[in-house]
């Protein structure tokens, strides 16, 4: 009997970083998702600003949560406004890569 306990241990032992490795990927697929639609409401929120004369890159800013600011790149020209957003990752030179995209317009009238 102990010895079959010990062989369940042992594949135990051996499947947890398959485990954890499927974990983080489903981690990150979930935090892209989320920066993804995080950066087009932030370039959407730019886009209202815009028109009522005020400020796109502080209303984008504004409206990421905390976590997203920081990692935030907002530009706008005429009536475009672009969000580029890194989303969370423990690897920096994989956030990197999965930089999402987003960008909102609107018709300034003058």
């Amino acid at each position: 009997m102990s010895r079959e306990r010990g062989q369940a241990s042992v594949e135990l032992v051996g499947a947890l970083p398959a485990l954890l490795l499927v974990g983080l990927a489903a981690f990150q697929l979930l935090a892209v998702g989320y920066a993804k639609v995080q950066a087009g409401a932030a370039a959407e929120a730019g886009a209202l600003a815009l028109v009522a004369g005020g400020d796109p890159g502080a209303a984008a800013r504004e409206s990421l949560p905390g976590w997203s600011r920081s990692h935030a790149r907002v530009e706008h020209d005429d009536g475009d406004v672009r969000v580029s957003l890194r989303p969370p990752s423990p690897l920096a030179a994989l956030s990197r890569e999965l930089e999402v995209h987003a960008e909102a317009a609107v018709e300034v009238v003058r």
